[in-house]
């Protein structure tokens, strides 16, 4: 007999974000179809959308852990919550980001805002499950509307091959991940992940099962060796779209693989699951930065710079699966924030620099436009110093925990190669600072500023600064912001 859960007396409250995405984006398709191509202001309207997620979050924050009719289908805690505000905020960003980008390509659409916010609810969804079926349905939510928006721009040939790369790597990916899925539940007969792995943490099957499954994470976190295609995707794709998949499904991709590694502990004697993160998370950081270093068009240097930011981040997620220890996940997520304010505010540099149906990509083309555009100038420059690990900015204070809590745990070559790694990014990193104040321009550039991409410019600029030293006065600083994320992974379950 089907058993319905009781879904009265506010049941659905924890559910509340993800509804707010969801039916909200269905908004914003029924509006499309109403106004048929009149004009309507799509990104300040669906920018209300992520806003009211959050706002939410911090409603409902106070109340740390909350039980579910779902079980673990969905799951309420804080970490969770941490997480969905990450990718509410990238999602935030992207909008405000895509409205002046649109403009500028001449393919304004509805439906564009419509598919960032299904693929923000997908990543909530992701995010807060432990059970297979639920992780499924929020991988290919947070995937499908992205293999849409890679091949956006119709015209664009670039584009239209990210779109199909993205769709058969995306295609690969979650068949990895059923495949693994289809051996713990056969090995064990249940799809709660948690109740399989301490059931069957002794069989082959299930260990199996286990590093198939996590391998499709590895997919959306792109990692090596499954990265190959990414650099290909965040090149061809709009660059708005670009800035949102770089950070939000970053976030949502680690997010998940921490609350499946907390899942994973009974596999811990059976799996060398430490080993082999190690091994990732060196190979990713360094093929990251190795290709990185021959990169002239700015975009796919940032895109192998996520990956070797990627590596980084499996730091926090190896030492939390070798000692449980909350404070490499909390630094995770710190880092998580930071890597988002800067890689956005990168990305919105370039549309800001982009002329009417037309992009400037190449470094090259940069020259002196540190002179010409000096507010630009010094936020891009902001940007690339923080990538770069430099004091006192939000990327050096991410690595910075990062590292501390790897050291504290024997994690010592790990930390060194780390280094390593970060004093190799300087290279590439300054190298478009030099373009911008040291080289003369070959030709001059026609640029279309907006006012609105300005304005994320500016807050992604002084979040950087904020996020890697403000004290705690009259907003929340430094202090305030790692309270919340230990409190985050205390609350993880």
């Amino acid at each position: 007999m089907i058993e319905f859960p009781d879904l009265g007396g506010g049941a659905l409250a924890p559910l509340v974000p993800f509804l707010i995405l969801t039916v909200g984006g269905l908004v914003l398709v029924l509006i499309d179809a109403l106004i048929r191509g009149g004009s309507f202001p799509w990104h300040i309207v669906s920018t209300a959308l992520p806003v009211a997620a959050i706002i939410t979050y911090a409603v409902r924050w106070p109340s740390g852990v909350g039980s579910t009719p779902f079980g673990p289908m969905f799951l309420e805690d804080t970490f969770g919550a941490a997480v969905g505000v990450l990718v509410c905020i990238a999602a935030i960003f992207g909008l405000l980001m895509s409205g002046p980008f649109l403009e500028k390509a001449g393919r304004t659409r509805g439906e564009y805002y419509s598919l960032i916010i299904f693929s923000a609810a997908g990543m909530i969804l992701f995010t807060s499950t432990t059970e297979l079926l639920s992780l499924f349905l929020g991988l290919e939510l947070l995937s499908i509307p992205l293999y849409i928006l890679s091949g956006y721009l119709r015209k664009d040939t670039k584009s239209l091959e990210a779109g199909m790369k993205y769709f058969l790597l995306g295609a690969f990916s979650s068949a990895v991940f059923l495949f693994g899925g289809a051996f713990i539940y056969v090995a064990t007969g249940t799809t709660d992940l948690a109740v399989a792995l301490s059931r069957g943490a002794d069989s082959a099957m299930v260990q199996a099962g286990f590093l198939i499954l996590f391998s499709g994470f590895l997919f959306k976190a792109a990692t090596v060796p499954f990265h190959m295609w990414a650099p290909d995707v965040y090149h061809g794709a709009p660059t708005a779209v670009t800035a949102f998949m770089t950070t939000a499904v970053k976030a949502a991709a680690f997010g998940a693989m921490g609350r499946i590694v907390m899942t994973a502990f009974p596999l811990g004697a059976e799996l060398p699951l430490t080993r082999i993160l190690w091994w990732i998370a060196v190979l990713t950081m360094t093929v990251g930065n190795l290709a990185a270093l021959t990169q002239t068009n700015i975009k796919r240097m940032l895109a192998y710079s996520s990956i070797a930011h990627a590596g980084y981040l499996m730091i926090g997620l190896t030492v939390y699966a070798d000692s449980g220890d909350t404070q490499a996940l909390a630094g995770m997520l710190y880092y998580l924030l930071a890597y988002t304010l800067m890689n956005i505010g990168a990305f919105a540099v370039v549309i800001n620099w982009a002329q009417q149906g037309k992009e400037h990509l190449e470094i090259p083309d940069y020259a002196g436009l540190g002179w010409r555009t000096p507010g630009l100038g010094l936020a891009m420059s902001v940007f690339m110093i923080s990538l770069a690990g430099i004091p006192p900015t939000a990327g050096f204070f991410g690595k910075y925990y990062l590292f501390v809590s790897a050291v504290d745990h024997g994690f010592n070559s790990l930390v060194v190669i780390a280094v390593l790694n970060s004093a190799l990014s300087v290279y590439y990193y300054l190298r478009v600072m030099v373009a911008l104040y040291m080289r003369k321009p070959m030709h001059e550039l026609v640029l279309g500023r907006s006012m609105l991409v300005g304005a994320v410019v500016l807050v992604c600029a002084l979040g950087t600064f904020w996020v890697g030293f403000a004290p705690d006065s009259f907003l929340p600083g430094v202090p305030s912001i790692v309270s919340w994320f230990q409190g985050s992974v205390l609350a993880l379950r």
